[in-house]
Formats: structure tokens, sequence, C-alpha cells
């Protein structure tokens, strides 16, 4: 029996969750635009992943769009009262699948209330702004007048926390000065690990860090050695890639997704996964090996 348990729990939104939970993005169709080729194959996902203990799931009303959190509505609606739903807003789709900025007061207003209808919620316990100054990564940028937008939308009891993604550790700060940052999420994994001081600063003040891509941008060189190790444990790549970040710091709150029960499974297993110190040492070793390709 798949059990998180092993992985912990840490403090988030106002609730306490699994540090393994699951990100809802997959499960649109494909480059996350349109329904999946399946939808009753998607809630089965999101019921089981319930039902393996997870009580964070991540989302989007951009996903899709709407796609997803119809979905989460349909399958879990009414939620347990466990249940974190973290959603994101700042974006939005273009008919040809593009993805754009949706930075105004009228914009974010109106992606909080579409969460909400699509969701089946009155209240979004937490939102992630979205920063999109560049789609493939963060770009330094103000961010003061959608915080501010946000935070108006807290006072009005629409959103309860609020959250940063795709962000430099600048752009935190800044964000601080205005609002409580109730998490921060950006690309992080073992090749990619630019956020490392700003992961530990977030620590000490108790503040999640959510990573996704777990396997994203890896360089053929960082998959073998990743891949080597798998081998040596038994264990898929992804599992090694999950059990590294669940090691790395305590508040390190993980959103693997997958839109199959059986690698949801394999995901959530890797809370068991013990990592070696030899094994741990050749981890490590990938992100020097970024380093030094990055240096060339």
């Amino acid at each position: 029996m798949t059990t998180i348990a092993q992985a912990g729990t840490y403090s988030f939104g106002g609730r306490t969750v699994a540090r393994l939970g699951y990100g809802a993005m997959q499960l649109a169709g494909p480059g996350v635009f349109g329904p999946p080729r399946d939808p009753e194959a998607a809630r089965a996902v999101l019921r089981t992943a319930v039902e393996l203990g997870v009580n964070h799931i991540d989302t989007s009303d951009f996903y899709g769009p709407h796609i997803t959190n119809r979905l989460i509505r349909e399958a879990l609606h009414p939620y347990r009262d466990d249940l974190l739903i973290v959603t994101k807003i700042g974006a939005r789709r273009g008919e040809d699948a593009s993805w754009l900025p949706a930075f105004s007061k009228a914009e974010l207003e109106q992606a909080v209330h579409d969460n909400l209808r699509n969701l089946g919620l009155d209240v979004l316990d937490v939102v992630n702004l979205r920063a999109m100054f560049d789609v493939h990564g963060p770009v330094e940028g103000s961010l003061e007048e959608p915080l501010a937008a946000l935070a108006e939308l807290r006072r009005r009891g629409l959103i309860r926390h609020i959250g940063l993604s795709n962000v430099t550790p600048r752009q935190v700060e800044d964000a601080q000065r205005i609002v409580p940052v109730a998490c921060v999420q950006n690309m992080y994994n073992l090749a990619h690990r630019a956020d490392d001081a700003l992961i530990d600063r977030l620590a000490a003040q108790g503040i999640p860090y959510v990573p996704f891509f777990p396997l994203g941008g890896f360089s053929p060189l960082q998959s073998s050695a990743l891949s080597a190790v798998a081998t040596q444990l038994e264990a898929t790549p992804m599992q090694v890639a999950i059990a590294w970040l669940l090691e790395r710091a305590p508040n390190l709150l993980l959103i693997p997704g997958t839109s199959s029960v059986t690698h949801l499974r394999e995901n959530l297993a890797a809370a068991n996964l013990v990592l070696p110190v030899d094994a741990l040492a050749a981890l490590d070793g990938i992100s020097r090996q970024a380093e030094a390709t990055r240096a060339a």
C-alpha cells in the first residue's frame, strides 16, 4: 500500500499538508490546452491521489483553460476539510494555445472569479501570482500593482493567502513588503538549482517553496547520471528526483503531476525511498555538471 506519511508534513495556507501533493496541469489536453482524451481517467487520478493521502492540489483556471478546475470539482466536490487547493493567476491562454500575461486589476479579479466558479468554492485558500515578464523563467519587473490588486481581493474575502510563481529572489523580497507571501513556486530540480539560497531563506521564515518540473531541463548526461542512481536503487528516475527534493529542505512541498494512476502511485511511493550517502553524492554532482556546462 502506497503511503506518503514518510515524506512528512508542513504548514501551508493555514493548514498542515503532506509534503507530497499533486499538480493537476497534466490533466488537460496536449500542451495543457483543451480537454483530456479520457476525462473519467483524469477524475480517477484525482480521486486516487486524495485516497492515498494527498491533501495539497495545485491547479489553475488557465490550464485548459478551465479544464483542470472543472475536473477537480467533478471528482472531489464537496471537498474534504483537510484538502488545500492552490491556484494560479496572472496568465491567460490565446486561441492558438499561447501563454499570455493577464496582469491588470480587471484580469486578476476575473481570474479569481473564474477559479471560484469552476472549483465550486466561495473563497480561494491560496492564490499564486504568476509573473509573466517572460514565459520561460523569472525576469525582474515590478509586481507592486498586481499584488495590490490581490491584496484588495483578500480584503474582500475572495482569497485567504497570496503566493508567488516564476519570480526572482528580489521580487520575493519586494513582495514581502506589500503582502505576507504564503509560498514561492519556481522551477527547481537536481539540474537547476539557482534558487538554493532562496529556499534556505524561506525555510528560515517557515515559508513553503513549491518546485515544479522535477525532471525539467536535464541534459542527456545529467539524465544518464540520474538513471544510473535510479537503477542502483531499483527505482524510477522520477522517484529519485522526488526523494532528493524531499531530502533537500523541509519546506519543499512537491506537486508531481501525471495523468496516469499507475504513475501517480509510483510518484507517491518516492516518500518511502531512502537515498544512501553515495547516491546523494552522485545526485549532487548533477548540478555541478550543469554549472560546468553553463560556464563552458
